[in-house]
C-alpha cells in the first residue's frame, strides 16, 4: 500500500528505570532528513537512532523529539575543593585575629560557603535497547498513519486515473470524425479555390492523406492507456512509488501535449484541456506521497 509523506506517531516505555516519550512526525521531503531533538543523555544513540528509522522511512522530512517522563536515577557524587576551603578557613582566621574575635571556623561553615562543596550528578548513557525499543514503537506508528492517508490518496488517484480514460475515450471517438470533418473542409476550399477549374483528384486525395497522418493521435493514445495502466500497476503494487508515479505523471502530460498540439477541434482541445487539469491534480497528490 503506497504511504503519505505526512504522519506522526508516538510512544513511551521504561528506560533505565525512567521512562522516555518519543515522537515521529514527516512530512514531505525529496530524501531522508532527519532530525532529532533528544534529551542530551541520549546524544550518544543518535547516529544508531539515525540509521534505525531508515528501516522505516525511506524517504521524507523525519522530525524526532523526545523528553522523560520520569528522568532515570544517576549516580551522585560529591566534590569538596580542599584548596579553596584552606583558603576560606586561612582568610576567616586573619580576620578574627584583627577584629579580636573568638571562635574558630568549623565544618558547617566550610559547607555553606559556595564552591567548597559541590554534589554532581553523573550522566550515563541510557539502555540502548530500551531506547531503539520505543524508538521503533513510534515510528511504528507514524508509519501505521502514513499507511491509512496513503490508502485515501491510492484511492483518489484511482478515481483520477479512471476520469482520464473517460477523456481519452472521448478523444478517441472524436478523433476520426476530425479527420472527417477536416477532409471536408480541405476538399471545399480547393474547389472554391481552383473557380471551377478542375483538380487533380489523386493529388487530392494525397494532401488529405498527409492531412490525416499528421492529426493522427491513434500513438498518442495508445501510449496514454499504457500509462495509466502503469500509474494503476504502480498503486498497486505499494511501496515507495512517488518518484515512479512522477515519472508516470510527465509521459501522460507529454501525450496530453502532443493530443492537444494534433487536435485542430474544439471538442478534442476541450478534453484534453480537461486532461492536463486532472493530471496537475493528480500531480500535487503524488507529490504527498513516499
Amino acid at each position: 500500500m503506497p504511504r503519505s509523506m505526512t504522519g506522526f506517531g508516538a510512544a513511551e516505555g521504561a528506560v533505565s528505570g525512567g521512562r522516555l516519550r518519543l515522537e515521529v512526525r514527516t512530512v514531505n521531503h525529496r530524501h531522508l532528513n532527519v532530525q532529532l531533538r533528544v534529551p542530551s543523555e541520549l546524544a550518544d544513540l543518535e547516529a544508531e537512532m539515525r540509521e534505525r528509522l531508515r528501516a522505516h522511512v525511506v524517504r521524507g522530512h523525519v522530525s524526532v523529539s523526545g523528553r522523560w517522563l520520569e528522568e532515570p536515577p544517576q549516580a551522585a557524587g560529591v566534590v569538596v575543593d580542599k584548596a579553596r576551603a584552606a583558603a576560606v578557613v586561612a582568610a576567616l582566621r586573619d580576620a578574627a585575629r584583627e577584629l579580636g574575635l573568638s571562635g574558630d571556623v568549623d565544618i558547617a561553615l566550610l559547607a555553606r560557603i559556595p564552591d567548597v562543596l559541590r554534589v554532581t550528578r553523573a550522566e550515563t548513557t541510557p539502555d540502548r535497547a530500551a531506547v531503539l525499543d520505543v524508538l521503533d514503537g513510534a515510528a511504528a506508528a507514524c508509519a501505521a498513519a502514513r499507511e491509512r492517508e496513503g490508502a485515501a490518496l491510492a484511492a483518489e488517484l484511482r478515481a483520477r486515473a479512471d476520469a482520464l480514460d473517460v477523456l481519452r475515450s472521448r478523444v478517441a471517438e472524436r478523433a476520426p470524425e476530425r479527420v472527417v470533418a477536416e477532409r471536408d473542409r480541405l476538399q471545399a476550399a480547393v474547389q472554391e479555390l481552383a473557380g471551377g477549374v478542375a483538380v487533380d483528384p489523386g493529388r487530392l486525395a494525397q494532401e488529405i492523406a498527409f492531412l490525416a497522418d499528421r492529426l493522427d493521435v491513434t500513438e498518442e493514445l495508445v501510449r496514454f492507456g499504457t500509462h495509466l495502466d502503469g500509474l494503476r500497476a504502480a498503486l498497486d503494487g505499494g511501496g515507495s512509488v512517488g518518484r515512479e508515479l512522477g515519472f508516470v505523471l510527465q509521459e501522460l502530460l507529454r501525450e496530453a501535449n502532443t493530443m492537444g498540439s494534433k487536435a485542430n477541434d474544439a471538442g478534442m482541445t476541450q478534453a484534453v484541456i480537461a486532461m492536463k487539469s486532472e493530471l496537475d491534480k493528480l500531480r500535487e497528490q503524488v507529490e504527498n506521497l513516499e
